[in-house]
């Protein structure tokens, strides 16, 4: 029986078996600690291979996986960690010691060979906990049973048409729930996966043309990366079987001007971290101004934000969707019934938080969305969290934070204002200092006043606006 290659880093190369043998010897560690089914553990690793085999680990030891992202500082991590209350933590960032008993994966692993070890799991076991930042402040945690990421798993396997032999690299964080999904299905679809330790555009293109690699997932910066590089051609890109663009809205003269220089054609997907794959156009009719159409498995509507009526085609409303992928909800609890459609528990059609319409096609277009996210590479950013942090400056008298586009998606603009001198870089690396980097404002602007309403809700259209004379300077 063939022991294929699965999985490169660098200059290693690990087979099937032994990846498997690596997984079996950190689930005895894992269950040596302590680690008994049920239980959380915190991973906090940056993309490597212990990464895949702690996330394996953790489940054949029955346990369910806490992913945090590398990035964070220590205010995140402790809330998280609040949030989910895990027994132990897994990675290759200090920061998590400091919290709570850890596992580095800097040490060696042992080798098991043999059938899997541990006590496993089953469909309705807690599988993974991934982060969303709500509107009110400090991410919150959604939370994946086994059953409903395995449901992922497939749609998007099927979404793209994954198989054996196909061929992927990894440059976006594992913790996030895309850089999460494609491992996951690539190595359940029996396909070989390079992990990158960052993103590098000429790695990148270097590792297409010697890996002979079949899909491409490119955020906007990698997109832009790509079309700007000045020598693109001389590299052979002839594997691909087309670039898929996630995580946020297409750029079309971008994706339009690769295509030009190398040929190589572009999907568009749609999903989020609590219901993963929603939409995915296919690449026999790609249409860049659509995120595609609903994959099997996915029921998707667009509702009257005040009557809930369904809306004809063309006619924008309330994106919802309904999936055996759904979250089962979020972390704190209380925020989960907001997140679901009122009616029974069997009938549950989440709220994307999106706005959009189908047209006559059943093309799915997404136009605005109803929540007040910033989308930063393809991250969300709740504007809350970061007001949050200004209003801890001994200058800051009032705040407020909105996204402006943004070659990245979005960026994130702060308005300030002051009762006592404060420059733009100094407020800027105070919450960059305490902060995931992404989360750092672009720009500060000093304003007179924060506009509001009289129930107190800031007035975001009015800043956008100031920002925008304030540009034109």
């Amino acid at each position: 029986m063939l022991d294929p290659v699965v999985l490169a880093f660098e200059d290693r190369e690990y087979r099937r078996a032994e990846l498997d043998a690596y997984v079996n010897g950190l689930t005895a560690t894992l269950m040596d600690r302590g680690v008994a089914p049920g239980d959380r553990v915190a991973l906090m690793a940056t993309n490597r291979p212990e990464f895949v085999m702690s996330l394996y680990a953790v489940w054949r030891a029955g346990a369910a996986v806490v992913l945090i992202s590398s990035s964070w500082k220590r205010a995140e991590v402790a809330h998280v960690l609040e949030l989910t209350r895990p027994v132990l933590g897994v990675g290759d960032q200090p920061l998590l010691a400091e919290f709570l008993p850890y596992l580095s994966l800097d040490e060696p692993i042992a080798l098991v060979a043999g059938a899997p070890l541990g006590p496993g799991y089953s469909a309705c076991d807690d599988a993974v906990f991934v982060f969303s930042s709500g509107t009110t402040g400090m991410p919150k945690a959604v939370r994946h049973t086994h059953g409903a990421f395995a449901a992922a798993i497939g749609h998007w396997r099927d979404a793209l048409q994954l198989g054996p032999t196909d061929r992927l690299q990894i440059f976006t964080p594992p913790s996030h729930i895309l850089g999460l999904l494609n491992i996951a299905t690539v190595l359940d679809a029996g396909g070989w996966l390079r992990l990158h330790r960052r993103f590098d555009v000429d790695a990148m293109l270097a590792h297409i043309e010697k890996d002979r690699i079949t899909v491409e997932m490119a955020v906007a910066p990698i997109a832009l990366a790509i079309a700007a590089h000045p020598v693109l051609e001389r590299y052979d890109l002839s594997s691909l079987r087309y670039v898929m663009w996630c995580a946020t809205p297409v750029t079309e003269s971008v994706a339009h001007e690769v295509t030009r220089r190398t040929g190589v054609s572009w999907v568009t997907a749609y999903g989020t971290s609590e219901l993963p794959v929603l939409t995915c156009n296919r690449l026999v009719d790609a249409q860049l101004d659509t995120v595609g159409r609903p994959v099997p498995g996915v029921r998707m509507r667009v509702i009257a934000s005040e009557t809930g009526d369904e809306c004809p085609a063309g006619v924008a409303g309330d994106i919802v969707a309904q999936s055996d992928s759904v979250m089962v909800g979020y972390l704190p609890e209380d925020q989960t019934a907001e997140a679901f459609l009122p009616g029974a528990d069997d009938d549950r059609w989440f709220r994307t938080g999106d706005i959009g319409y189908f047209d006559d096609d059943g093309w799915l277009h997404i136009t605005d969305r109803a929540k007040e996210m910033i989308k930063v590479r393809g991250f969300q950013v709740a504007p809350a969290e970061v007001e949050a942090v200004l209003h801890g400056h001994p200058s800051v008298t009032d705040c407020a934070v909105f996204g402006v586009p943004d070659t990245d998606g979005e960026a994130v603009i702060a308005a300030v204002q002051l009762a006592a001198p404060a420059g733009e870089d100094e407020l800027a690396d105070y919450v960059g200092t305490r902060l995931a980097t992404y989360k750092r404002p672009r720009r500060v602007l000093f304003v007179p006043e924060i506009p509001r309403l009289p129930s107190g809700k800031v007035l975001r259209r009015v800043l956008k606006e100031c920002y925008g004379r304030t540009s034109d300077q």
